[in-house]
């Protein structure tokens, strides 16, 4: 099969379990990313192992025709921040951190947490012009503890993604004749914004601890008194991890990565 990608590190698992079907991919997609807190290193290393054609800037329509004509296949998507132009003559799917068709959105995994749900999942799905509605082509269940974050989270649907392009690519035109109508009921998840990840010392402890933990590894807001501090990698506990910087807070510690005022 030839395929293309598009994606950032992470679904990263997806590109690699597609090199091992067999699948000549003809070029891979992928975005500028800060490589501190969501990163493209993987994909572009993948892509300079195997001598395939990278691009880091934004997809065309003509970018896909000119796979089209060369005999692409299939679109595989494992995250990509722009909205990807349909051209039909391709099979362009895409892989969704959730369980569609609840959970709809950007950042599905950090509002998983946020909501206190205890189950999320990956699917995969037909793209269409309107963002994850497509047909469903596979789906995988992911139990949600009751201490996930969103980095252990990410880590579970990211060891369920190889199996399921696995699966895909053993019987792909089986699976998309099969695909499943997601139905006229959804949930659409707006992305959290910089509210939902700031934190105020009149805050419940439980509450401060649900939005270190829906957003860990990513910068979360802390306000304290006249400061304002910026942390990746927190959590909330009585002493602070080795290795991490200890802000008193609410009564209790925040042990982060990296903090700094700003």
């Amino acid at each position: 099969m030839k395929a293309a990608y598009i994606g950032i590190d992470l679904l990263y698992p997806a590109l690699a379990a597609l090199r091992e079907t067999g699948a000549e991919i003809l070029k891979i997609f992928t975005c500028e990313t800060d490589n501190k807190t969501e990163f493209n290193t993987e994909v572009c290393r993948d892509a300079e192992t195997h001598g395939t054609p990278l691009q880091k800037t934004r997809i065309r329509e003509a970018d896909l025709i000119a796979l089209r004509e060369a005999g692409c296949e299939m679109v595989l998507c494992g995250g990509y921040y722009y909205k990807i132009p349909i051209v039909e003559g391709m099979k362009m799917i895409n892989i969704h951190p959730a369980l569609l068709p609840i959970g709809r959105g950007a950042w599905p995994m950090a509002v998983t947490i946020l909501k206190g749900l205890r189950e999320s999942g990956v699917t995969i799905h037909k793209m269409t012009a309107e963002l994850d509605a497509g047909d469903i082509l596979l789906q995988e269940k992911i139990e949600v503890g009751p201490r996930e974050t969103l980095q252990s989270l990410t880590d579970k649907q990211r060891a369920v993604v190889p199996g399921m392009v696995r699966k895909l690519c053993a019987e792909p035109e089986k699976i998309w004749a099969n695909a499943r109508p997601q139905g006229e009921y959804f949930e659409y998840w707006p992305c959290p914004t910089e509210e939902d990840w700031t934190i105020t010392e009149d805050m419940e402890t439980e509450e401060i601890d649900r939005r270190l933990r829906a957003f860990y590894g990513y910068e979360v807001i802390l306000r304290k008194g006249g400061e304002r501090w910026e942390v990746i990698g927190a959590g909330i506990g009585p002493n602070a991890e080795p290795g991490k910087t200890a802000i008193p807070f609410a009564g209790q510690i925040i042990s982060a990565g990296q903090a700094r005022r700003i």
